[in-house]
């Protein structure tokens, strides 16, 4: 028998702890020993200010990043659709496709335009590198000018122009793809490089010098209205203001780092209508920053005529300034 008071007794003692440490529970809830902490006003606004910035911060780096990734469109305007060929002007070509890809597809297109068999100076090639607006179609009249001088015409879209592969254009795919050009010219058609003469327009006038700085093989480089600035187009863009530009575009096509260097002969064309327009004459002082010989004519407005004779002129002198091999 007191066995069993015994174990009686230590079945009731845990439920009466339980008990007891649950009222203690409910008492220290009711009446805290401490208060709770409370955030203080400062630290709040503190929070408030890092996350604000935080997210300032993503969003000019997600601007700068859509800047970076779209600037190209302010400076280069390539259109797909070729819509006009020399064939239109009665003047017969070539489709060529080259630089083949890994595919074996060709990443450029372009038209190859023979001179008559007995032109004047059949002895030479022209390779015409266009504009940043548009495509080859726009080239058909400059093409059949000078053809109409007496020299074979090599003329095609860069990556991201006409029909040629899609790309982004920018500085580094222009010099590569006219690179290129020349790799066809000299290793397909095996045209020796001191017969040949590059003829750039605009935008393509500044790749055509940039090149023809490196290239002192060539027999001359023709420059038709070279840009002064061309970068100008996409720092003055509004946008360009709330990011640093200079940092995240890497297209220059320096025209006075280019001139110095250049020691091939070189031709330039200034339009007298255009600098009356911008007042500007960067370009002309660029080309005074030459060295090796060079000619400089000013053309009014569609004046195909004097560009011609200016340009059978060059031609007539040029076999004494240069190594024809």
């Amino acid at each position: 028998m007191p066995r069993k008071n015994t174990l009686a007794k230590s079945v009731k003692r845990p439920a009466a702890s339980v008990t007891h440490s649950i009222d203690q529970a409910f008492h220290s809830l009711r009446h805290p020993s401490e208060p709770p902490p409370v955030v203080s006003a400062r630290w709040l606004a503190g929070s408030i200010a890092v996350a604000v910035a935080a997210a300032a911060l993503c969003g000019w780096f997600t601007l700068c990043f859509l800047f970076w990734q779209g600037s190209w469109q302010l400076l280069f305007h390539p259109v797909s659709a070729v819509t006009r060929t020399p064939a239109s002007a009665g003047l017969a070509f070539d489709p060529v496709g080259f630089a083949a890809a890994d595919s074996g597809a060709p990443r450029l297109q372009g038209w190859w335009i023979p001179a008559a068999p007995d032109a004047r100076f059949g002895r030479y090639t022209v390779l015409y590198l266009h504009g940043q607006d548009g495509n080859l179609t726009n080239t058909v009249d400059a093409l059949v000018q000078l053809h109409s001088v007496g020299v074979n015409v090599f003329a095609f879209d860069y990556r991201g122009y006409g029909q040629s592969q899609f790309t982004h254009p920018s500085e580094a795919h222009w010099r590569e793809d006219a690179e290129w050009a020349l790799q066809y010219l000299t290793e397909t058609r095996h045209i020796e490089a001191g017969t040949i003469i590059l003829d750039g327009n605009q935008l393509g006038a500044n790749l055509a010098l940039e090149i023809a700085a490196k290239r002192t093989d060539l027999a001359g480089v023709i420059l038709e209205s070279p840009l002064a600035a061309p970068t100008d187009a996409i720092s003055n863009d509004p946008r360009a203001h709330l990011v640093p530009a200079h940092l995240l575009v890497q297209d220059s096509f320096d025209l006075n780092a280019s001139a110095e260097n250049l020691q091939i002969p070189s031709l330039w064309f200034f339009s007298e209508e255009s600098h009356q327009n911008s007042g500007s004459h960067e370009d002309e002082r660029a080309s005074a920053r030459v060295t090796a010989p060079a000619m400089r004519v000013w053309l009014p407005s569609k004046s195909s005529g004097d560009r011609q004779t200016a340009l059978g002129r060059w031609l007539d002198d040029l076999p004494a300034k240069t190594k024809i091999r």
